[in-house]
């Protein structure tokens, strides 16, 4: 498989769409119900956002990603339909919205998740801290919490706040090979992602860790492969792989579609290296996360031993 170039806005025919990704519907009575929940909160997803098609599957599940710290992100990264700008300032009101959904809807996993807001001080990161905190605070039996957090400019610092608050899983996606950082993710950094999941490690090993990258940019087997060493090398223990689907004609054109048994082989040389690996064409880092979280701490369980009675 050669190198393929990222090309932008018609300069470069897109890929046909194969037939696993064309049978794929979307069940609107469930987007509509699940969406009007959050509208009434005034709180917005990521789901939506970002235009993830598993959104109905995991509407029907009465499950879904929380974004935070408005809707609008500071940077621009080629692949994301999330809009950009200059963003409005934090809604005081905002965690507490949050804690009202997640009662009402009464999950027991909840995803938070984050636009870039490189225009504060600590990247929005005290969103996350107010959110976990009011969750544990006033919600019995409290949900397990998973937060998707941005690189925060390499912060390590600012990082450490959200530890400290200990969700139960931290996740930070690579999102693409380190050649094509430039091309696809301008204003980050492969090696900020790395340094943020080690830090986690490090500093609190009990939070399971996570990561997740999209394929069709353009990227090698090779190039796929070496994220998922340096992964595991990080401390990180599950990793999503999914297809990049093009959200609009605004985004960069999809390289090419990768097969299902392409990302059968992804999961089982990640689970190799002993990295809980989930990949598909349609797998996003927040795809069955619950799933994902009880088969990595049931994995940490130690081993029941019998005793015999003499």
């Amino acid at each position: 498989m050669g190198r393929q170039a990222v090309t932008f806005g018609g300069r470069a025919p897109q890929a046909a769409l194969p037939e696993w990704i064309r049978g794929r519907k979307l069940r609107l009575d469930q987007l509509h119900e699940i969406k009007s929940r959050m509208r009434s909160g005034g709180l917005n997803t990521v789901c939506e956002e970002a235009r993830c098609p598993n959104r109905s599957e995991c509407f029907s599940q009465g499950t879904a990603t929380f974004l935070i710290n408005g809707r609008v992100c500071t940077r621009n990264c080629s692949y994301c339909s999330i809009a950009h700008g200059r963003p409005e300032a934090l809604d005081p009101g905002e965690p507490r919205q949050l804690v009202e959904a997640v009662r009402s809807m009464g999950l027991d996993y909840v995803v938070i998740t984050a636009v870039d807001r490189d225009d504060l001080d600590d990247g929005g990161a005290v969103g996350f801290v107010q959110a976990i905190a009011g969750i544990k605070a006033d919600l019995d039996p409290t949900p397990k919490i998973e937060v998707l957090t941005p690189d925060f400019r390499g912060n390590m610092d600012v990082v450490d706040r959200i530890i400290d608050v200990c969700p139960d899983v931290f996740n930070h996606n690579v999102e693409t090979v380190p050649r094509l950082y430039r091309a696809v993710r301008r204003s980050g950094q492969y090696h900020w992602a790395m340094e943020v999941l080690e830090r986690v490690a490090e500093r609190s090993p009990g939070i399971i860790r996570k990561s997740g990258m999209m394929v069709g940019l353009g990227e090698t087997v090779d190039e796929v492969e070496a994220v998922l060493l340096d992964l595991k090398e990080a401390g990180c223990q599950v990793v999503t792989i999914g297809q990049y689907l093009r959200p609009t004609a605004d985004q960069v054109e999809v390289s090419r579609y990768w097969t299902p048994e392409e990302f059968e082989a992804l999961e089982h040389r990640g689970r190799d290296l002993g990295l809980e690996v989930i990949a598909g064409p349609f797998v996003r880092s927040s795809y069955r996360a619950e799933e994902a979280f009880l088969k990595v701490e049931n994995r940490s369980r130690p081993a029941a031993v019998a005793v015999v009675k003499e």
